[in-house]
């Protein structure tokens, strides 16, 4: 009678601690790319409850492990991705590359980014070369802060290459350079998580920090004007960064109407002079990535409308 009583009593907390490793074991597993052990990944001079600036500096901190740009396969390295206002993403697949999920494909240690008044989330995961946590994953604790409307402290200035490009006056762009979008075209129903892909013309692709004569790297601009076109693109949730010299991108949209624009920049993010932009292309996001199944004209009919 004791032995089933301990049974009953015991089961539940048993379980609970099963369920708990199984969590745990879970919670560690990434892509096939391995960390060495030790490895951490978490913000400078930033912590929960901070107060910050609508436009800030953000640096990344990283032991145990090096910075290698996108499509680098080094033993023990990989590139930072920002995650703002949303849940750590899976952990074993690739991550997303949208308004919520900033990719730092150049080996970026720090980034200028604008968010909006109010309180935000903040999270940093190390990805591998295919942009894939690693196994165990490298990610930050998520923090929350608190973004006012002021000016953004001294510390916060833009990074000194992008300071060095405003300076030193925009890098030229060859005679009839040209940017454009191979997929989608204008008027294109596209699904939630299409494949972007960015078509050039007279000009070469190289990473950000490259700093080679006619030469660049794209931004998306997702529902957003041309930003200052003497000053380095914004890194937010509307001006999507392909740093590493993307040529095509796999993005998250929300269902609806969206304009699309492209716009070529240098090494530090800085448009060239004249500006290598496309057009405005309007987009509409559906779950199928098809047009909405028009209503057959004769399906309210009934037999009366025929005579019977």
């Amino acid at each position: 009678m004791m032995q089933r009583l301990l049974t009953l009593v015991l089961a539940p907390f048993f379980a609970g601690l099963m369920h708990c490793h199984a969590v745990q074991a879970q919670a560690q597993t990434g892509g096939p790319t391995p960390s060495p052990a030790g490895a951490a990944v978490y913000f400078i001079g930033l912590k929960d409850g901070d107060t910050l600036p609508t436009k800030t500096t953000l640096h990344f901190g990283l032991h145990g492990m090096g910075v290698a740009p996108a499509g680098s396969d080094r033993a023990n390295s990989g590139h930072h991705h920002l995650i703002i206002d949303s849940p750590t993403p899976p952990l074993s697949s690739e991550i997303p590359n949208d308004f919520q999920h900033l990719h730092f494909g150049a080996g970026q240690t720090e980034a200028e980014i604008s968010l909006t008044p109010g309180e935000h989330t903040l999270q940093l995961v190390f990805g591998d070369k295919n942009h894939v946590p690693h196994s165990p994953p490298v990610i930050s604790e998520q923090i929350k802060v608190k973004v006012t409307d002021q000016t953004a402290p001294a510390v916060a200035q833009a990074p000194p290459a992008a300071v060095q490009a405003t300076a030193g006056g925009r890098r030229p762009s060859p005679k009839d350079a040209k940017v454009y979008f191979i997929y989608p075209k204008n008027g294109s129903y596209i699904s939630p998580n299409p494949v972007i892909r960015f078509g050039l013309l007279n000009m070469g692709v190289a990473p950000a920090g490259y700093d080679k004569p006619n030469t660049g790297h794209h931004h998306l601009l997702v529902d957003a004007e041309l930003p200052p076109l003497d000053q380095p693109i914004p890194n937010d949730f509307n001006h999507l960064h392909f740093g590493a010299g993307q040529t095509e991108a796999k993005i998250t949209l929300p269902v609806g109407q969206h304009k699309l624009r492209l716009l070529f920049a240098d090494f530090a993010h800085v448009p060239q002079d004249p500006a290598v932009f496309s057009d405005v292309i309007n987009v509409t996001v559906t779950e199928s990535g098809q047009p909405p199944r028009k209503r057959s004209k004769y399906r309210h009919r009934t037999w009366r409308s025929y005579g019977y």
